[in-house]
């Protein structure tokens, strides 16, 4: 499964033990992780400013993000009228890298997943698919 993980999945990823961290790690071991470039400036400002990580750190977890498949920023958006504009890169960058599912916790993105090109779901929404999907092997 090509999944794609929204800017604050991966800041809980790296910042904290849990859900993400652990979806994350499910997610290096038996799927595709796929990664946009808007993701990855959004998560470079997010833990240098917020969770005050330093550079050495910052530069390790994108070296880590970008051995995976990291999608450019479409040249559109979809026009899915999400109440944040950056948003709108994050949900076209997931359907420009052909992903299977997009994790996010943004509020915003899960309340246009009905009307989306690509399955939208929160961490916890993404652990339930993830344990039905296990179940059916």
């Amino acid at each position: 499964m090509k999944v794609f993980f929204d800017t604050n999945v991966l800041v809980a990823a790296f910042a904290t033990r849990g859900l993400c961290a652990d979806l994350f790690a499910h997610v290096l071991l038996e799927h595709e992780l796929i990664v946009a470039e808007v993701v990855l400036d959004e998560l470079r400002e997010t833990v240098r400013t917020k969770i005050k990580l330093p550079k050495k750190s910052i530069d390790e977890i994108e070296k880590l993000l970008r051995e995976a498949t990291v999608i450019e920023k479409p040249r559109k958006h979809l026009g899915l009228k999400i109440t944040d504009p950056d948003d709108e890169w994050v949900v076209a960058s997931a359907v420009a890298g052909a992903a299977d599912v997009l994790v996010t916790g943004d509020a915003a993105v899960l309340k246009i997943a009905a009307r989306s090109p690509v399955t939208i779901v929160s961490p916890r929404g993404f652990w339930d698919l993830l344990r039905g999907t296990e179940r059916d092997r």
